[in-house]
């Protein structure tokens, strides 16, 4: 069996803390740290896309400014994913009309086209749904089941389900049956990302997601002063998590490994440290 790629990379660019830690110096715009970064990192995470559908000359920017062989993934828009939203000048709730709406996703589609042959993965991220958003996971399989039906089949889809209940074989079983990717997301209340590996490996698609986002972001910021270039709280689990990824390198799958300032400090710091556990020929030179 040919061994998969890691592509390792952040959560997000726009930090002139990084600076003498990635970057030579600040920049006016986040967008124009992407040459200097992409130097160092084989793929980057658009998070800012979760807020909002971008322009096409926004998206076409950033294919300029990195490499023919650099990645994304990106996170389609939070309407996508929420199933009730706040009505205006209220703290009542409404159904949301764009949950899982495949116009409104083909909307960010196009959105995004400048960009298509370097994004590896469209995110959906979820929040954490009650019994009052999504009765049970058969329910959220049943509304998945019917949005991937209705949106174009070549689009490579990444689902980050934030219900540990949710995360069960018939969950994984139905990801697989569709070929749509499943986000490991390290944290805060979420189980840990190498017990649920452990128990359902033999169900994943390709190419995987790792985030690893941390525990208390307020606490974090408190910790750092909003200075991300240096680790402030070391998680003793990462190398249980380079396992995890050399396994699944070793079993063929592509990985994705974004790493979030919130986890320890200092997201370039963090790979550094991870880089030592890795098996060196999984990694994109």
């Amino acid at each position: 069996m040919k061994a998969g790629k890691l592509r390792i990379g952040t959560c997000s660019w726009n930090y002139p803390s990084w600076v003498n830690v990635v970057y030579s110096g600040k920049v006016s715009r986040s967008a124009d740290y992407l040459p200097e970064y992409s130097l160092k990192y084989e793929t980057a995470e658009i998070d800012s896309w979760f807020y909002k559908i971008p322009s096409q000359q926004e998206s076409a920017e950033y294919d300029k400014l990195t490499g023919q062989n650099f990645k994304f993934t990106c996170k389609a828009p939070q309407l996508l994913t929420i199933p009730y939203k706040k009505q205006e000048n209220s703290n009542a709730y409404e159904k949301n009309q764009f949950f899982l709406n495949s116009e409104y996703f083909n909307l960010f589609l196009e959105s995004i086209v400048p960009l298509k042959s370097k994004i590896s993965s469209v995110m959906l991220e979820f929040q954490y749904l009650n019994k009052e958003k999504m009765k049970n996971v058969q329910e959220f399989i049943k509304n998945l089941n019917v949005f991937i039906s209705e949106i174009p089949s070549e689009t490579n889809i990444a689902i980050e389900c934030r219900n540990g209940n949710y995360l069960t074989e018939e969950y994984f079983s139905f990801l697989k049956s569709k070929n749509i990717s499943h986000v490991f997301s390290e944290k805060i209340y979420m189980p840990h990302i190498v017990n649920i590996y452990d128990k359902i490996k033999s169900l994943l698609v390709s190419p995987v997601v790792i985030r690893l986002l941390g525990g208390d972001r307020h606490e974090m910021e408190k910790l750092t002063g909003g200075n991300w270039s240096s680790i402030v709280s070391e998680k003793p689990e990462k190398k249980n998590i380079c396992r995890m990824i050399n396994e699944l390198i070793s079993d063929g799958n592509d990985v994705f490994l974004n790493v979030n300032n919130h986890y320890e400090g200092s997201a370039p710091l963090t790979i550094e440290s991870m880089l030592p556990y890795i098996k060196k020929e999984s990694v994109i030179d």
